[in-house]
């Protein structure tokens, strides 16, 4: 029978819905039949890994920061326990808005808006394991951890942890060179000293904590434990815990007692200022301090801005600025031994030189006086020295006014020079020493308040004034190379880096950074000079040293800084004469006469280094009123048999 095509059967709907359905099953199925034949075979044991990570946490241990001491091994720097307020990210909310309003209100808890509280959450997270806490503040109060504990609802995942902060048992002893720490920015991180560590790390920022971080900062140790479905720690869930290591410690050359008497000699004054004390042949800082200061553990707590403005505003004389080692300042007449050097060695006059002391020189038209007028009348070096003859040096610095010899010789003994001190300091703290080229050159950058060079220039150069620019730390090391004999010492607070167990791993001994040389007897008779100062019946500090049993080398200086500034008090001293041990520099801002501030302020730190042998002097005059030899001491001082006759006469410096 033949079929017409509409007469065959036909395939049913249903059936065809029917093999599609079961041959996308069949492809579902085998896609993941492979999915879990890869997630169990290929990938299994990375999986298993990373499961078990879920199930563990890890957190890092703060590791505490060494020590700094004094030379006697009295504390100055160490650490104490603080609080800080931490928060575990996996308890915050999944919703961006609720999140932001919970972080809001633990921001409030310290004072933090919610910007802040953000980055310092996103630094934490790069240093810690996914999940653990991150540290929003430290140095928070008790009363925090109270009311987190009647609030738990309310700041889930929040809590306040012990950490270690800085301790300063001496409090605002010597501020501006022990420094102070913070955690380090994501711009420290790119370069500089803090590359290797990590963001949110603490580590030196300034003064001594930053020159020696590497040796102070420990090494974080890591805590590993087990944690439940919530991520909340489980009993005994413990692992692997690698303690932290401590930083080592670092042993400084102050003297405590010597520290205490400059700090206490400006805080008598009550005026800026600043002082420096340095054995002439090391360079180790026996002591150094700047006026006003302030207390270091501030710094320990967040800053306000108000706190910051305190601090370094100039109404507030600038706290934070070290005036011993960053300065500008003129020096008065305490710059006469350079000008006396460069004369001497470049044969501009010699030690029998006479000059006529009338009151004053004139030069161009130009009146240039003595202090208050003083007529000296006919004077050579020593003399001139002695009773700080502004004329004399006026002579001189006109006479080299056509040569760079006083610019030479500020350089050769380290002013305007960088010192090399293991203190990290501003761009241009190494002062300025103007010169002919210097002027041109600012005139030729448009500076108008800038002078041509001319003999007044250097007149005034002559006596530490005009644009002279230093500090009494390159005073002091100018100083250190005439007692020394012409070493240029590099100035140095470091003296030992020690293990914290107390074993000294090495010594801090930079050495001298070069040798400038000096002819003998141009220094003995400048020696004799400034020993006259000190002793001599026309000498300008003669009334404050009359009583001190000690031979001292010194000089005054009093330097005129302009309206609205009073004059400014110098005072250098050399100890004991005639071969020093070491050079104390001394400046009080607006303090008027160096006799009458900077001296007795000077004298103050003399006592203290020589307090062992003072007070073998007054036990022996106790016993006897005539007098006998002294002999050497611990201290290097030798007290001479009979010391030389003193008024409270004298012009000033």
């Amino acid at each position: 029978m033949y079929l017409r095509p509409e007469d065959r059967a036909r395939p049913s709907r249903m059936a065809l819905r029917i093999a599609v359905v079961g041959g996308v099953a069949v492809a579902l199925f085998a896609i993941l039949f492979f999915r879990l034949w890869s997630l169990q075979i290929i990938d299994g044991a990375s999986n298993l890994a990373e499961a078990k990570n879920n199930r563990t946490r890890s957190a890092k241990i703060i590791a505490p920061r060494g020590k700094i001491v004094a030379r006697n091994g009295d504390v100055l720097v160490d650490n104490r326990t603080s609080l800080a307020l931490q928060v575990d990210p996996t308890k915050l909310p999944e919703d961006p808005a609720e999140e932001a309003a919970e972080l809001k209100q633990i921001g409030e808890l310290v004072h933090l808006k919610l910007p802040q509280v953000r980055k310092r959450i996103a630094e934490e997270e790069k240093i810690v394991a996914a999940g653990a806490p991150l540290t929003i503040r430290r140095g928070v109060g008790y009363d925090l951890i109270y009311y987190i504990e009647e609030h738990k609802g309310k700041f889930p995942g929040v809590t306040v942890e012990k950490v270690f902060v800085r301790n300063y048992p001496e409090e605002d002893e010597a501020a501006q060179i022990l420094g102070h720490t913070g955690e380090v920015s994501e711009k420290e991180l790119e370069s500089g000293p803090y590359v290797g560590t990590e963001p949110g790390e603490v580590v030196g920022k300034e003064g001594l904590e930053y020159s020696y971080d590497k040796i102070l900062r420990g090494t974080p140790g890591i805590s590993r434990y087990q944690v439940n479905a919530m991520g909340e720690p489980t009993p005994g869930g413990n692992l692997t815990s690698t303690p932290p290591q401590p930083g080592d410690n670092l042993k400084l050359t102050i003297n405590p007692a010597m520290q205490k008497a400059g700090e206490a000699a400006l805080a008598e004054r009550g005026l800026p200022g600043a002082f420096v004390s340095m054995n002439v042949k090391t360079g180790e800082i026996l002591a150094m301090g700047s006026a006003p200061t302030y207390d270091p553990s501030v710094w320990t707590k967040p800053l306000s801005n108000k706190q910051y403005e305190e601090l370094s505003s100039e109404e507030t004389g600038d706290p934070l600025f070290n005036r011993a080692t960053s300065s500008a300042y003129p020096t008065g007449s305490t710059y006469k031994i350079i000008t006396a050097l460069a004369g001497l060695e470049n044969g501009v006059f010699t030690p029998d030189t006479v000059v006529d002391d009338t009151g004053s020189i004139e030069v161009g038209g130009q009146t240039f006086e003595n202090s208050e007028g003083e007529i000296n009348g006919p004077i050579t070096l020593v003399p001139a020295l002695e009773k700080s003859s502004d004329v004399f040096f006026y002579t001189q610095g006109y006479k080299m006014w056509k040569t760079d010899y006083l610019q030479e010789w500020s350089a050769k003994m380290g002013i305007g020079r960088p010192t090399g001190i293991d203190l990290p300091l501003p761009p241009g703290a190494e002062g300025l020493v103007p010169s002919k080229k210097w002027t041109e050159e600012e005139i030729a950058d448009g500076n108008e308040y800038i002078e041509s060079w001319g003999p007044g220039q250097n007149i005034q150069l002559a006596v530490g004034q005009g644009y002279l620019q230093t500090d009494p730390l390159e005073m002091g090391i100018a100083y250190a190379a005439l007692g020394n004999g012409g070493t240029i010492v590099t100035p140095h607070l470091g003296k030992e880096v020690m293990d914290p167990a107390g074993r000294v791993l090495r010594e801090i001994d930079p050495g001298p950074r070069r040798h400038v040389k000096i002819d003998p007897g141009y220094r003995q008779l400048i020696m004799e000079g400034l020993h006259d100062v000190t002793s001599g019946p026309g000498g300008t500090a003669t009334s404050v040293f009359k009583e001190f049993p000690i031979p001292i080398a010194g000089k005054t200086g009093t330097a005129e800084r302009g309206f609205p500034h009073a004059n400014q008090a110098w005072f250098i001293s050399l100890a004991p004469y005639p071969n020093p041990d070491i050079v104390t520099v001394v400046t009080i801002e607006e303090g008027g006469f160096g006799a009458e501030t900077a001296a007795p302020a000077n004298k103050q730190i003399l006592e203290a280094y020589f307090a062992h042998q003072l007070k073998q002097e007054a036990e022996k005059e106790g016993e006897s009123e005539t007098g006998e030899a002294g002999e050497a001491t611990e201290t290097g001082a030798y007290v001479e048999e009979e010391a030389p006759p003193a008024t409270e006469t004298g012009g000033v410096g």
